[in-house]
């Protein structure tokens, strides 16, 4: 019997999965590990069980970056190249690209994928009728959406989800999510909810700052609420996971979404210390720690005093020294403060951002906004800003948009799809 190439990756495809399917990781993250008799599937894990019957006829491309890789580490786009069962004929790159090459605020532009031949489509950037035309030239009918993300209104993948449902229904295309789990767990959502007059590409849409909700779930809200017309959506939810697990109970293993996204640690501050890139200060980039480091030049002990004296909830701040290698800073060496959450239960990653704002304006006299007013597009309105500015303290800040917060939290609860 003679075996294409493609027909030989999928038998190695289907053994592979079938002995992941039984194996123990051998990364195990340190924290909570996976429930007894409980494994987590992805949406991928999911629809790859089934025998892509989903997909059955149809010729499909994939919105996906790295982090759209199986429990085995291999990447969806090359095994479902590889099964017959597949008819994949394009792949869309976000920012950051396909294969990640790039860093923030780039993409890879359009090319051929070496290890499949497949092309590739930038959508970074684009959106509505451009890149519905970049979905119509591809001729694919159905779009499948497989990308992590970080659980913060501000990190663009969720976005690029919208724009590509919105951009799937005007070209009159099917548009499949496959889920994945939210790293920060679903269990509430947190902080600010965007204005509208502040849409941007790091907020399209008025959810809250950390929404508490996975790819599928933001898509089942996105094509309800916010589409003029929804469109042909379906979801493919994980089985496995519930709403309290941070990601090393999943078992599976971390790809950084972004090049400053180097662990699930990372993301588990962001939704709360991002709100530095609307600063003077650095927020990490260019250390092994981003977003866990925060600083400047002239900054001493007394911001860590000063945060670790508003007594946040499971976490706890250590005056930091530190020298970026690029961004803010480069090659300077910088005093500030290093996060360490020592009850992830407890944390409320955008509480503790406020309150380091609060406290590093107390503590540095050399505190300022981006001249553009960054932060009002990160917060979602003028209202931290101009609130911190006039003295409030962080109580102050976080009550005000106790109102707005709890309408989106009923609004978000209609959409979730696990306990």
């Amino acid at each position: 019997m003679k075996l294409s190439r493609r027909s030989l990756l999928a038998t190695t495809t289907a053994t592979l999965a079938a002995t992941a399917a039984t194996a123990v990781p051998a990364h195990a993250a340190p924290g909570r590990a996976p429930a007894a008799g409980r494994r987590l599937r992805t949406g991928f894990e999911q629809l790859a069980a089934d025998g892509y019957a989903l997909l059955e006829g149809r010729r499909v491309g994939v919105v996906t970056n790295p982090t759209g890789i199986t429990r085995d580490v291999r990447h969806i786009v090359d095994v479902m190249h590889a099964d017959d069962r597949v008819d994949l004929t394009a792949v869309f790159g976000p920012e950051h690209g396909f294969r990640g090459t790039a860093q923030a605020g780039g993409s890879e532009g359009r090319h051929d994928d070496p290890a499949t031949g497949l092309p590739v489509y930038d959508t970074y950037l684009k959106s509505g009728r451009p890149l519905a035309d970049v979905f119509t030239a591809s001729g694919v009918d159905t779009v499948v959406f497989d990308i992590q993300d970080v659980g913060a209104r501000f990190y663009t993948y969720i976005w690029t989800l919208y724009d590509c449902m919105e951009a799937a229904r005007l070209a009159g295309k099917r548009f499949v999510v496959l889920d994945r789990p939210n790293p920060m767990t679903g269990r509430a959502a947190l902080g600010p909810v965007l204005h509208p007059e502040f849409a941007t590409f790091v907020g399209r849409q008025p959810i809250s700052q950390a929404h508490g909700m996975t790819v599928a779930e933001l898509a089942r809200l996105f094509n309800a609420e916010f589409l003029a017309d929804p469109v042909r959506l379906e979801t493919v939810r994980m089985s496995g996971w519930r709403r309290s697990d941070f990601y090393d109970a999943s078992g599976l293993p971390w790809v950084p979404p972004s090049p400053n996204m180097p662990t699930p640690e990372t993301a588990l501050v962001y939704a709360g210390t991002c709100l530095f890139e609307g600063t003077n200060l650095s927020e990490g980039r260019g250390t092994t720690r981003p977003f866990e480091l925060l600083g400047a030049e002239g900054i001493d002990g007394r911001w860590a005093a000063e945060a670790n004296g508003l007594g946040l909830a499971g976490v706890r701040f250590r005056e930091a020294y530190f020298a970026p290698t690029f961004s803010k800073f480069q090659g300077k060496t910088v005093g500030g403060v290093q996060l360490h959450v020592h009850d992830r239960d407890a944390f409320d990653p955008v509480r503790t951002g406020v309150g380091l704002l609060v406290t590093a304006k107390r503590a540095w006299s050399g505190f300022a906004w981006r001249p553009d007013n960054w932060i009002d597009k990160l917060t979602g309105s003028t209202r931290v800003r101009t609130m911190i500015d006039a003295g409030a303290d962080t109580d102050e800040v976080v009550a005000d948009w106790r109102d707005e917060l709890a309408a989106f939290r009923r609004t978000r609860q209609e959409y979730l799809l696990y306990r």
